[in-house]
């Protein structure tokens, strides 16, 4: 069966990337980014998934920049059990940035709490340090150019895209002999 792909962001906004590439039943992840920008694109970010995030068999990030994988612990909190494929750079960044982003939401919740500035009673953040942990546990490092096994028979390799430490096209090869390049950002920009 050929393999589908559906666009859950980065479309009609440049940022919460998120595509699911479905093929023999099952579902591949490629980023879990959030949506940045004025409110009515961040509010994008407390609407349920496009999908169960239970159902999903793997997630393969394309880097660390927010955009690409900053929805990835409240993916993990809403019952994502599976692995999540980065290079080795990718995941030394997301070990940093994760948690920081986690403990910035819960400043955020906290200040809007304490000033009464919010529209929600009680303000929630988005996702805690303590779910961004638990992302990170369920990060699995391949190196560029190594082919890695996925769900459904299908592999994938990292390529360098040259865009931050660790950025990689991830090309998705499947049983039907059809290919798949999954960009993420490309170069310095």
């Amino acid at each position: 069966m050929a393999p589908s792909i559906q666009f859950n962001g980065a479309a009609e906004t440049v940022t919460g990337s998120q595509h699911v590439i479905t093929v023999n039943g099952k579902r591949i992840m490629v980023d879990c980014g959030l949506f940045q920008g004025p409110r009515e694109i961040r509010e994008r970010n407390w609407e349920p998934f496009a999908f169960e995030p239970h159902e999903i068999d793997a997630v393969v990030l394309t880097h660390a920049h927010t955009d690409h994988i900053g929805l990835l612990p409240r993916l993990i909190a809403k019952g994502y059990r599976g692995p999540v494929y980065a290079t080795p750079g990718t995941i030394g960044l997301c070990k940093i940035s994760l948690p920081d982003g986690g403990r910035l939401q819960e400043e955020e919740a906290s200040y809007h709490n304490r000033h009464q500035t919010s529209r929600h009673n009680p303000a929630a953040p988005l996702y805690t340090e303590a779910d961004a942990y638990a992302a990170l546990k369920q990060l699995v490092p391949v190196h560029f150019f190594q082919l890695h096994d996925l769900p459904a028979g299908a592999q994938f390799r990292f390529l360098p895209a040259g865009h931050i430490l660790g950025s990689g096209f991830a090309e998705i090869y499947f049983e039907s002999g059809e290919r798949i390049l999954m960009g993420g950002d490309l170069g310095r920009y």
